[in-house]
């Protein structure tokens, strides 16, 4: 998983107003939980966007007035019109407690059934997992090579070294669906095969 830097300014103001004061400043309010306290701080719009609009899940280093906390995003509200991350919540990130984050999916291989025909649909973007923040990668990775027609593979057939799946174990993570030409192709051998 990938480490990004992030500056943040303690506050201490935590009213409405003040809130609104620091948006107007292009500034992002922020909470970090999971430690020995819960810390309020605010920082840049314009720096959380290379952290926010990326499918990759970062590690964040978080400098607030030059104490440093290792922190991973658990929560983002966005503004229903500018689409701006209005408030950030972060977590704290220790080496000996696990975390749960949402991997994203990357597929590996052209699937049998693709080469059949077939139509190639991927159901689940990311599966959430629990683990280490150093187990943590930036996809999982899922073979894809010997998915055959109208097949799929759910979430209790994956496994991840040193990480534990949290969806449910029949959910289905990639499939290959027949199209109309794959299912007419299919017809015309069987009626051929009965000649």
């Amino acid at each position: 998983m990938q480490t990004i830097e992030l500056k943040a300014s303690r506050r201490d103001n935590l009213g409405k107003t003040a809130t609104k004061q620091l948006r107007r400043e292009g500034r992002v309010p922020c909470v970090i939980y999971g430690g020995k306290e819960t810390i309020h701080a605010s920082a840049l719009l314009k720096d959380f966007n290379k952290l926010v609009y990326t499918p990759k899940v970062h590690l964040v280093n978080l400098n607030v007035d030059g104490k440093k906390y290792n922190v991973v995003i658990q929560d983002i509200q966005y503004h229903p019109v500018s689409d701006d991350a209005i408030h950030v919540d972060f977590l704290q990130v220790f080496d000996d407690k696990p975390i749960t984050m949402e991997i994203p999916v990357k597929l590996k291989g052209l699937a049998a059934g693709v080469k059949a025909g077939g139509k190639l649909s991927l159901e689940k973007r990311k599966l959430k997992v629990k683990g280490l923040a150093k187990d943590m990668p930036d996809t999982l990775e899922v073979d894809i090579t010997n998915l055959g027609l109208g097949k799929g593979i759910q979430v209790g057939q994956l496994n991840f070294d040193n990480l534990e799946l949290l969806n449910n174990k029949n959910q289905v993570v990639v499939s290959v669906k027949l199209t109309r030409g794959a299912r007419a192709a299919g017809q015309t051998g069987e009626e051929e095969g009965e000649e």
